[in-house]
């Protein structure tokens, strides 16, 4: 990685008035495992398989908090608002020239809550790789998603395709802009 694109090894906590965003533990991977073993939410990643692999999740949570990692990934934590100590991810992964990309899931439970629009707006005005630019990516069957993203200032930048290794095809995305 280039200068730009390197992530502090220190990954800060970040709090809404429902979630604390912190980043991931060992004691995640049950909860992780059960919802990340759910087709609905491994179909609707780029990158999580279905079914999904014995100590996929112990992986996952090691690479995800290695001091050399290639992104952020926080738990979507509302403990403090007396829900489940894992309701999804988000991740920040930084590009280039003052860019990152956003993604997220919500566990099925906690859908049409407002917890993704909560963590997506935390990342915002926290902005914590000082990125200039935000992008995000949706499978276009997945208009939830997306709304998210317009709902928090993302603009439309257009179609695309990505893979997703659930579905093993590529299925057509929708391409998010946001300048900071």
């Amino acid at each position: 990685m280039n200068q730009n694109t390197t992530i502090d090894v220190y990954q800060p906590v970040l709090t809404t008035a429902r979630l604390v965003l912190r980043p991931l533990t060992c004691a995640d991977a049950g909860l992780l495992s059960l919802y990340t073993g759910d087709k609905r939410i491994a179909e609707g990643t780029r990158s999580i398989p279905h079914p999904l692999p014995p100590e996929a999740t112990e992986e996952f949570i090691v690479r995800s908090t290695a001091p050399d990692r290639d992104e952020d990934v926080w738990v979507l934590d509302g403990s403090v608002s007396g829900t489940s100590e894992v309701m999804g991810l988000l991740s920040l992964k930084p590009l280039d020239r003052q860019q990152s990309q956003i993604g997220f899931w919500v566990a099925p439970a906690f859908w049409n809550a407002g917890f993704a629009s909560e963590a997506v707006r935390a990342v915002i005005q926290n902005n914590p790789h000082k990125s200039r630019t935000l992008f995000a990516e949706v499978f276009q069957d997945n208009p939830a998603s997306a709304q998210v993203l317009t709902n928090a200032g993302f603009d439309y930048l257009g179609d695309a395709e990505a893979f997703s290794v659930a579905r093993g095809v590529v299925v057509p995305t929708w391409t998010y802009i946001r300048r900071m």
